[in-house]
């Protein structure tokens, strides 16, 4: 998320992806640095380890997401289920 932060601080478009599983320290680093807008994909957790399939299926289903939030259409935090359907978005 910092690197995101200071990708998105020099004007540069950034998405972070994070597992559910880092949403609260994610959460407090976009807010602590003053950018809680900054778009993330919200991951079910865990994605590593799961399977060069699974991640791929995973990757394919939130191309389109990344790509939107990237345009500007999304921002702050992006859910997706366990197949990497965004369901939600807040912010």
């Amino acid at each position: 998320m910092r690197d995101g932060i200071a990708f998105a601080r020099r004007g540069l478009p950034v998405v972070a992806l994070v597992t559910e599983d880092f949403r609260a320290q994610v959460e407090f680093v976009a807010r602590s640095f003053g950018m809680p807008d900054v778009p993330r994909v919200l991951l079910p957790h865990p994605v590593a380890g799961t399977g060069e399939a699974a991640m791929r299926r995973v990757a394919e289903r939130i191309a389109p997401t990344i790509l939107a939030a990237l345009r500007g259409e999304a921002k702050g935090e992006i859910r997706v289920d366990s197949e990497g359907t965004a369901v939600a978005a807040t912010g």
